[in-house]
């Protein structure tokens, strides 16, 4: 009969441990969730940064090119003129439509 007691007090500490380490992990998991959470919302943030700079870079290459600075980025300069014409006569018929 001992030895039933010895083998169900061992199978109670055993399943013991295994809840604490699943309780353990659960928490774990749950802050690892939020730390990705808040990186994912941190990376999106700086890709957005990014774009933002990116725009404004193209702009100040068109505004410098616009001075008279060379003949290469006027090329550059009059297709992007273009290119935003275009993209603003799309808006417009949009709009009327």
């Amino acid at each position: 009969m001992s030895n039933t007691e010895e083998a169900i007090h061992l199978l109670e500490d055993k399943l013991k441990k295994l809840l604490s380490n699943y309780e353990f992990l659960k928490e774990e998991n749950n802050i690892l969730f939020q730390n990705n959470a808040k990186l994912q919302h941190l990376l999106q943030e700086k890709e957005q940064q990014l774009k933002e700079k990116q725009e404004e870079y193209d702009l100040l290459k068109v505004a410098k090119t616009i001075e008279g600075s060379n003949d290469n980025n006027t090329r550059e300069t009059k297709l992007k003129i273009n290119a935003l014409v275009r993209e603003i006569d799309k808006c417009i018929t949009l709009l009327s439509t």
